[in-house]
């Protein structure tokens, strides 16, 4: 009786350090990829910031420099328009939403100095998951910038111009060397009595 006890006491142990070592194992399995799953979001959160700093690094020919519209990506949206080579969605800076929800520029006043105003553009796909036929967007192609500066550009209304492109292939900006500070005013001034802006703020 003694031997079988003592035996079964001994198998006992052996089966709980079995159990403790195969749970360590387990721990140190979980903790190994935990920390893998936490070096890949920081290694994408890095990128991500490394990404942004560079964009934002960049200057069109004339001086107007992409981190002067920081945020733009979460910038409410005014208005948005299609042709046959682009969709475009057009944000502005809480200042200038602010003046269109005031009345500008149908009430007949200009918007505020510091106004910024980006037209994003998007090539265009048809929709593959709708029931309907719909166009999307697909590939980012460019930021058009307009920022409200009347002593930095008094020759065209007091707006500046910037076109900074995106390669979708490298993941990159890169400033428009052709995009002068006032290469959209030739267009832009067919709407000069609305403060060379196109588009108003949409009913929503």
């Amino acid at each position: 009786m003694t031997d079988h006890k003592g035996r079964s006491f001994e198998q006992v142990e052996q089966d709980q350090e079995i159990k403790t070592r195969t749970g360590v194992r387990h721990i140190a399995a979980l903790t190994l990829i935990v920390a893998a799953a936490l070096l890949a979001v920081l290694g994408g959160a890095i990128l991500y910031a490394q990404s942004h700093n560079e964009k934002y690094s960049l200057v069109s020919p004339d001086g107007i420099a992409f981190s002067d519209f920081r945020g733009y990506e979460d910038w409410s949206v005014v208005s948005s328009a299609r042709t046959d080579e682009v969709l475009k969605v057009i944000v502005a800076n809480p200042s200038m939403i602010k003046a269109f929800k005031a009345g500008v520029p149908a009430n007949g006043k200009l918007f505020p100095e510091g106004s910024m105003i980006v037209k994003l553009q998007w090539k265009p796909k048809k929709s593959t998951e709708a029931p309907f036929a719909v166009d999307v967007p697909d590939v980012f192609k460019q930021a058009f910038v307009m920022e409200k500066d009347s002593k930095r550009f008094p020759k065209t209304g007091g707006w500046g111009y910037a076109v900074f492109n995106y390669d979708a292939a490298t993941g990159k900006f890169t400033a428009d060397p052709t995009a002068h500070a006032d290469c959209g005013n030739t267009c832009h001034v067919a709407v000069k009595a609305k403060d060379y802006i196109f588009h108003p703020y949409q009913t929503r």
